[in-house]
């Protein structure tokens, strides 16, 4: 007989009022404000790659977009633990609005130079790289702990659906008007987005006790490091992020090679395959949003799907046909899923509140840089030996990965002491 799953129900007067108020009002402008920037990121891609058709160009596309992120979040993990996070995201969600607003308006005038939409990107970036650790380190403070590993499922759901939504609706919007109804959409929805935010009750961080408020950014950023030198069990789990988003980067942007080169080159068919691993990501994240509740030993879990992902990605490389080919894809997704909502959800129960927004800047930097990484490695590659040689490896590498961490007696203390949930946590953040 199989067990009901938990409600998501109030079990402690502890925990914050209105708490699934809040959580309906932060994931529904967190996902309208993802839509929108996520119509931007495909629809400057089709438009570079449609005017250009240059590898060039959209190299650097993803160096604007993707770098100052990179380094700001170092920063923008600072300013999280030093200031109010919900008024950090709202200003930054806020000045990405008017970054595109005015790409978009210059673009309308007939001012479409390269160098103008490199700087939107950039620009772009870099406030993702304040509102992305705020974002991170503000839902432990809204959702009472118990119940925290199943939102962050079910935000990793959405985020995967807007994924399967948002290159239909940009090629929609891209086709039948032009690039500039794009940026005014992302517009719109960036603006509901901060004002869905706004109406979510957010208490200011706390700070140490002891701590002067007149300590320098710089003295935060060096207590960001030492916290992390201090503190094995969230080393290793921001390691293991590491490791996942490396050797798991190269499989999803190598795999449409394998099909172009062995399949053939209609558009359905790369479609199809985008679609298996935005669904695959979706139907892991729904599952952990309706049974995580259940899950007592976290780091058996991330272990279990990361295992099962190097597997995946072996069985990737060795699939006959397409629609084996697509299966594991799935499949890929479907476990890729809760390893990330769970290595997210295990950081934000056991790092203290004053230090989330630092550990979530220097995660961000694993996030942004991590994939590019992989690329930057397995890129040249594909193109001197074959492509399946390169998953099977990836796939390989992971595994080699895990059995080196579980290995290492400290590792194993360290990760086994963050995985189980603290059935305290909810007293010490309120």
């Amino acid at each position: 007989m199989t067990a009901e799953p938990t409600p998501l129900t109030p079990t402690s007067t502890d925990e914050p009022p209105g708490w699934r108020r809040n959580i309906v009002l932060f994931l529904g402008g967190q996902t309208v404000s993802l839509l929108g920037s996520m119509l931007v990121q495909y629809a400057v891609m089709w438009h570079l790659t449609i005017q250009t058709q240059s590898g060039s160009v959209l190299m650097w596309s993803i160096v604007f977009g993707m770098l100052p992120q990179a380094f700001v979040s170092i920063f923008g993990g600072v300013w999280a633990d030093r200031h109010h996070r919900k008024l950090l995201a709202m200003g930054a969600d806020t000045a990405i609005a008017l970054a595109t607003l005015v790409l978009a308006l210059l673009m309308v005038s007939g001012v479409d130079d390269l160098w103008i939409i490199y700087a939107a990107l950039a620009v772009r970036s870099t406030f993702a790289g304040i509102q992305t650790p705020a974002v991170s380190a503000m839902l432990p403070q809204i959702v009472p702990q118990r119940v925290l590993l199943r939102v962050n499922g079910l935000n990793q759901s959405i985020q995967s659906g807007m994924m399967l939504l948002a290159p239909a609706l940009a090629a929609a919007i891209y086709a039948s008007l032009s690039i500039t109804a794009v940026f005014f959409v992302d517009v719109v929805t960036a603006l509901i987005g901060v004002g869905l935010l706004f109406l979510v009750p957010v208490p200011r961080p706390p700070r140490p006790q002891g701590e002067v408020a007149a300590a320098g950014y710089f003295a935060d950023l060096v207590g960001g490091f030492r916290y992390l030198a201090s503190h094995a069990s969230v080393r290793w789990v921001v390691g293991l992020m590491a490791v996942v988003m490396v050797l798991l980067g190269a499989p999803s942007y190598l795999s449409p090679l394998v099909i172009t080169r062995e399949f053939g080159t209609e558009v359905w068919k790369l479609t199809v395959n985008e679609v298996c691993w935005s669904a695959g990501m979706l139907g892991g994240g729904l599952a952990l949003a309706i049974w995580g509740g259940r899950v007592t030993q976290r780091i058996t879990l991330v272990i279990a799907t990361m295992v099962a992902s190097g597997l995946f990605t072996v069985g990737l490389g060795l699939a006959e046909g397409l629609w084996a080919f697509f299966a594991f894809g799935l499949l890929i997704g479907i476990t890729f899923a809760p390893l990330t909502s769970t290595t997210m959800t295990i950081l934000q129960e056991s790092v203290e509140p004053e230090m989330l927004g630092r550990v979530f800047g220097f995660v961000g930097i694993v996030m942004t840089v991590a994939m590019p990484l992989s690329m930057v490695v397995f890129g040249p590659l594909a193109d001197e030996v074959d492509v399946r040689l390169l998953l099977v490896v990836a796939g390989l590498l992971l595994l080699l990965a895990i059995a080196a961490i579980l290995a290492s007696p400290s590792a194993r203390r360290s990760l086994a002491a963050v995985s189980r949930p603290d059935p305290d946590a909810d007293q010490t953040r309120a």
